[in-house]
């Protein structure tokens, strides 16, 4: 049995077929063609084709429905679904039935799966649209008023008093009335479920949100990313760390479907060379048409931040700026306008109604980190866009009553880029050297030095003590449901080989409740190095 079976009326030219085709293209829905099923059913009975031709057509379809009394529409259908693969739920849609004995039998076979959806509008406003009409597959009658004169056409509005849904689609557009009956068919959900999990990084980015991302990300059906890849998020694989700059953290691990927001910032060029090494497909992978993109004159002008701010100079700040100051501009391109974009292009926000409508988890991945975000970080030592979980949001097109988790992730000891011109990254609160956490954890200096590498222009990092005033705002700014803790090796060496929580050091222990008591949100996960069951999970979700 079908989840849902959808019958279509109204007369020609009221917007059945466009509603059936909005309903494949964005429900998923397959479609039974009475049209189609009268051309096959003259060649089964007469051995050759019907004239295509709406006259032909009509005439047809009454003999038919004289012969079964309407149910060789009935037929049809149960043909269509049979056809379809194991375990299929999607929509079924009969566009069109002209007749009440067409849909009582149907009724008679289905029951409560069957939705009769009925279209309709003025003569005046038919005959205007039957007249604009292209020429399409079907020869038609030389105006609107011959096609009435079909005794089973004229008689099509009376089967609004039978439709469980009636939509005048006279002073709607085709898109309207999908909302509409999208809507009443509950294929759009009528409560915000919370599907959505957002990670972000509560320091100055670089915080192992990668890490974390990717071994939880086998429990979720969609991962979305924001940002730009002024981002390196690392991932352990067997063979080497892999760095994802624009593909989602989880990409590798899962099957799952991977999003691109429209409020991230892309490089063309980085993303398909990224595409590729992960071997992802169009069908898995989509972006949407506003999307922006970052051009060699961006990468160029944003050169001259490096001194100033130690910017990445991945051009993302000033293809930013250019979204907004060309707006207008016939010369501006976004994802939607490159045609090496093209197979990967759909609405995002589109694809994220789907995966509520079907109750599928959302993981939303934020990249660098609250220090850095434009409003609220330590301006002009900032990124340029808001990397808190309401920016994120917004870049994604999510609501926020749709989210369940807010996991916030932070590291024992937060670390800023390192200006190599001589520069400075931005004040961090107590700044130490990478020799003092190699005394007080046991890690070799040179592990520390090699490790801590920006991901994105591997340059040095400079490191500081753990920064519970900005624990405290970032807790604020983002109201995290849980905390995730990074590089709880650097506290102590022996964390490396704990398997549970109590295997950490005590001292360290002490530590983690400590975060929990600033935070307000429990330390859920914890890293105790970059490796394969290197996280230690206190969930209890």
């Amino acid at each position: 049995m079908q989840k849902l079976i959808v019958l279509l009326s109204g007369n020609v030219s009221v917007g059945k077929t466009k509603l059936s085709e909005g309903l494949v293209t964005h429900y998923s829905a397959t479609v039974v063609k009475t049209k189609e099923v009268l051309k096959g059913l003259a060649v089964s009975k007469s051995g050759k084709e019907i004239p295509s031709e709406r006259k032909a057509l009509q005439d047809f379809g009454t003999k038919l429905d004289q012969g079964t009394n309407g149910e060789w529409v009935l037929t049809a259908l149960k043909r269509h679904i049979a056809g379809l693969p194991g375990g299929h739920k999607d929509v079924v849609v009969v566009d069109a039935v002209r007749i009440l004995p067409q849909i009582k039998a149907i009724r008679r076979a289905y029951h409560f799966a069957v939705k009769h959806i009925h279209l309709e509008a003025s003569p005046s406003a038919l005959a205007k649209r039957y007249k604009e009409r292209g020429s399409g597959d079907v020869r038609e009658l030389p105006s609107y008023s011959d096609v009435e004169t079909d005794p089973t056409e004229s008689g099509v509005g009376t089967l609004r008093q039978s439709a469980d849904f009636v939509v005048n689609t006279e002073r709607c557009t085709p898109e309207d009335v999908l909302a509409r009956v999208a809507a009443y068919l509950g294929l759009v959900t009528r409560d915000y479920s919370r599907l959505v999990d957002v990670f972000v990084g509560g320091q100055y980015g670089s915080e192992g949100k990668g890490h974390i991302i990717s071994y939880v990300a086998r429990e979720y059906d969609i991962l979305v990313r924001v940002g730009g890849p002024n981002a390196g998020h690392k991932v352990f694989m067997d063979g080497g760390a892999v760095t994802h700059h624009q593909l989602p953290s989880g990409t590798l691990r899962t099957n799952a479907k991977l999003l691109l927001a429209p409020g991230a910032v892309l490089n063309i060029e980085l993303l398909l060379q990224e595409i590729a090494d992960c071997s992802v497909s169009a069908d898995r992978l989509k972006i949407d048409p506003q999307t922006m993109i970052i051009s060699p004159a961006d990468v160029a002008a944003e050169a001259a931040l490096q001194k100033a701010i130690a910017s990445t100079k991945q051009g993302v700040g000033f293809a930013t700026a250019r979204k907004i100051r060309a707006r207008g501009s016939k010369s501006m391109k976004l994802a939607k306008d490159y045609k090496e974009l093209r197979p990967y292009i759909s609405s995002v926000w589109e694809e994220l109604e789907k995966a509520y409508s079907a109750g599928s988890r959302v993981l939303l991945e934020g990249t660098q980190g609250t220090g850095l975000s434009i409003h609220h970080g330590s301006y002009p030592y900032v990124t340029s866009r808001d990397t808190t979980v309401a920016g994120c949001l917004s870049e994604a097109g999510i609501s926020p009553s749709r989210v369940r988790k807010v996991v916030m992730v932070c590291r024992t000891y937060p670390i800023r880029v390192q200006d190599p011109s001589g520069g400075t990254s931005g004040p961090m609160s107590c700044e130490i050297t990478w020799n003092d956490v190699s005394r007080r954890s046991g890690i070799a200096l040179s592990k520390l030095k090699n490790t801590e590498k920006t991901s994105t222009t591997n340059r040095d990092r400079r490191v500081g003590e753990f920064d519970w005033a900005l624990l405290r705002k970032a807790a604020a700014l983002n109201g995290p449901t849980d905390v995730a803790l990074t590089f709880a090796d650097y506290l102590h060496k022996e964390n490396e080989n704990a398997r549970r929580f109590e295997q950490l050091y005590v001292d360290d222990i002490q530590f983690i409740e400590q975060v929990e008591r600033v935070a307000a949100a429990p330390v859920s996960l914890i890293s105790t190095r970059f490796d394969f069951r290197s996280i230690i999970d206190r969930r209890a979700w």
